[in-house]
Parts: structure tokens; sequence; C-alpha cells
């Protein structure tokens, strides 16, 4: 296999969840989407050359920095508009309309669910997704990277930055905090 095939293989491998994880962090797709793809962007020109085993955790702490250089960026743009006096203006043309993370990871299975098997499937997987994204932003970080990336512990201590304990940590009390807020709505895990 081509080193640019097995690294475009690698990229659309991880591209759906990198962007869901993103969104979770930002709270808004078009510049999930933008960090996604920067963060996509590094990983080719500067560490492409790097064999294809590393370059899961080199990703996942690259899209790590790149969505806190968003944070950043944010914040110094807040200030400045907050200043300005620009901040209702350029704020109220947004109407907060999301697009829809279940229709991007929605698997057709031939149509043999039911319509209210279906129905309730759609709802508990957006009630799920709204409990991930009330979790503190180090929690939900390690949460997704241990669970959703399916990384192992190391992996997600790597690319958060922070030891083996700290990820175990802020995964229990994640879990602790999912298992609570969806047993207060109704959900069984």
């Amino acid at each position: 296999m081509s080193f640019a095939v097995e690294l475009n293989e690698f990229l659309s491998s991880v591209e759906r969840r990198a962007f869901k994880r993103t969104v979770y962090a930002v709270r808004n797709d078009d510049a999930a989407l933008d960090i996604v793809q920067d963060a996509m962007i590094r990983l080719c020109t500067s560490y492409a050359d790097r064999p294809a085993n590393e370059w899961p955790m080199l990703f996942q702490r690259i899209l790590s920095n790149a969505t806190l250089d968003w944070f950043r960026r944010q914040k110094v743009r807040n200030a400045l508009f907050q200043n300005m006096g620009d901040l209702e203006a350029s704020v109220g043309g947004e109407d907060g309309a999301d697009m829809d993370l279940l229709d991007i990871l929605r698997v057709d299975d031939g149509g043999t669910e039911g319509a209210d098997d279906s129905a309730q499937r759609v709802e508990t997987l957006a009630i799920i997704e709204e409990e991930i994204g009330q979790l503190p932003t180090r929690q939900r970080e390690a949460f997704l990277m241990r669970y959703w990336e399916e990384m192992d512990v190391a992996e997600t201590a790597a690319a958060m930055g922070c030891s083996e304990g700290s990820v175990k940590t802020h995964c229990s009390r994640a879990v602790a905090s999912l298992g609570k807020a969806l047993k207060a709505r109704g959900i069984g895990l």
C-alpha cells in the first residue's frame, strides 16, 4: 500500500469521530469542521513521515491543541468585540440552529427497525449526546477518547498531556455523572 493511500485511509477512518468530538467541545459545526480540517492538514504537513502506528496519538494531540487554539482565539475575539460594542450585532444574527449529528452517524440497517423503535433510539441518542455535551471539558475529552475513539489509557494520557491517573479519574467521574444524569432522565444503562 502506498504512503499516500495509507495516510488517506487513516484520515478517513478518524474524520467523523474527530468532528463529533470537536462539536462537543466548541458547540459550533462550522468551527468544528475547520478545526478538524486544520488538524488533518497539520498531521499531513508536519508528521506524515512518521510511522503509521504513531498517527492516531499524534492526530489526537494535534486535534486537542487545535481546539485549545480555537478557544484562545475566541476569548481574544470576544474581548475585542465586547470592548468595541459589536458583540450583540455579531451574535444577533445567529439562530443557534445546528446540524443534526445523528443524521451523520445514522446507519441504514435495511429498514428492519420499526418506526417506534427508530424514534425511541433517536430520542435516546439525542439525550445521551446532550448529557455528554454537559460534562466538564476534560471529563468529556477523556470520555470521548477512551470510549468513542477506543484509545487506551496511555494513549489518552499522551493525547491530553496528563497522567494516566488523571485520565482514569476524568473517565470515572464522566461515567458516574452520565449514569446519574441518564437515570434521572429515565434511561437505564
